[in-house]
């Protein structure tokens, strides 16, 4: 089976109040052409460190073949056409890369055309890009440096480039939200025609700024977040886009096939400091530090804890397989079970989802899954039918 490579790139021009990703904050770097020469040597330094890194991992897995690439962050735009280019042709020489999904995150707010016509040449075909509303005024209270137009002159510059396969971002349970303006930022990324549509309700991570003002934060409460997110689900489907995951929304044949090897517990690599990997049937990560990455001459990663972090659940078994495949609208497929496992479903984990609430569970003869109503309690009804 070919792997997934994942590149984290921990550089942002500013960092988000919100977000634990582990990302840097770099004022200068608006766009690679304009950085000055100190910030044109971090970058470079970067790009060399990565490239050290898939030459040292492809000697590990002689013969390993990828056919997804994600560059995420971080702000992975930042980089710049060039290097990620010089990225792109080092997976491709070592790692295949036939007919892959090739991904970049990027922010609307930064100038883009030059990153992504070099992206396109180099065989990317994908962009995902963080519009998270079409309300300036949630836009404001997310911190976010772009405004609206921005992110329809960020999509005019991927078309214009050749990307054919574009995915915006909309974040849901936000201060002053209603399902008004959660029906108006899903047609807005209707009418700027994505491909694909994350949507995903905030969580405040600990550490964070807004951790720090919780509780000055007029943010809705459980049912508030939940009619939010149901209001977003109908609302998508009403403009032709298939809900396949808790948060993820596609045209059909545009499902994120990166993420979902997540999700079915397929191999992948993930490389740059708090990037984790699967292979093997071993999980590990990068240690959260930029300069230790930089100084490193090979694959530094360290023993990382499990899916979820949960120690209780063996990596690579059966209950984690369940666990990622209940955030799946296919949930646990009987199929797909027999064909990566070589067993039926075991009739135990039937019987427990049989005793959950209809309107919450469904379990039949091609498996079982959560209903979208699920999805809101998805923790503790996994919890549950784990035993």
């Amino acid at each position: 089976m070919p792997i997934g490579l994942y590149i984290h790139v921990p550089f942002c021009v500013s960092k988000c109040p919100y977000c634990d990703f582990y990302s840097l904050p770099a004022p200068g770097l608006r766009s690679s052409p304009g950085c000055r020469p100190a910030e044109e040597e971090r970058l470079d330094a970067y790009t060399a460190a990565v490239l050290r890194a898939l030459e040292g991992w492809a000697g590990r897995l002689p013969g390993e073949t990828a056919d997804t690439l994600y560059f995420g962050g971080g702000t992975p735009s930042l980089l710049g056409g060039g290097r990620i280019a010089r990225i792109l042709e080092a997976a491709r020489r070592l790692f295949g890369l036939e007919g892959a999904e090739i991904t970049l995150e990027a922010n609307p707010a930064d100038g883009l055309e030059e990153t992504f016509r070099a992206f396109a040449a180099a065989g990317g075909n994908r962009v995902s890009l963080g519009m998270q509303s079409a309300s300036p005024g949630e836009l404001r209270s997310l911190g976010r440096r772009h405004a609206p137009a921005d992110v329809e002159k960020a999509v005019r510059a991927a078309r214009a480039a050749g990307i054919r396969s574009l995915s915006l971002d909309l974040m849901l349970g936000l201060e002053g939200q209603s399902a008004a303006s959660v029906q108006a930022s899903v047609e807005e990324a209707a009418r700027l025609g994505a491909e694909h549509v994350s949507a995903y309700l905030l969580k405040i991570e600990e550490g964070t700024p807004y951790a720090a003002r919780r509780e000055s934060l007029a943010l809705p409460d459980e049912d508030g977040q939940a009619d939010l997110y149901l209001a977003a689900c109908e609302a998508l489907e009403g403009q032709g886009y298939r809900q396949y995951e808790i948060s993820n929304f596609a045209r059909p044949g545009f499902s994120s096939r990166h993420n979902l090897k997540y999700w079915n517990l397929a191999p992948y690599l993930g490389i740059g400091p708090s990037a984790h990997s699967f292979l093997g049937g071993r999980r590990f990560a990068y240690p959260r530090d930029l300069d230790g990455f930089l100084r490193g001459d090979g694959p530094a990663p360290e023993r990382d804890g499990g899916s979820l972090g949960e120690e209780a659940i063996r990596e690579g078994s059966e209950e984690e397989y369940i666990l990622l495949r209940l955030r799946l609208t296919e949930g646990v497929s009987e199929a797909a079970f027999r064909e990566k496992f070589g067993v039926p479903l075991p009739a135990v984990y039937r019987q427990r989802a049989a005793a959950l609430p209809p309107s919450l569970v469904t379990v039949d003869e091609a498996g079982i899954r959560f209903t979208r109503e699920g999805f809101l309690l998805s923790n503790p009804l996994t919890v549950r039918l784990l035993g």
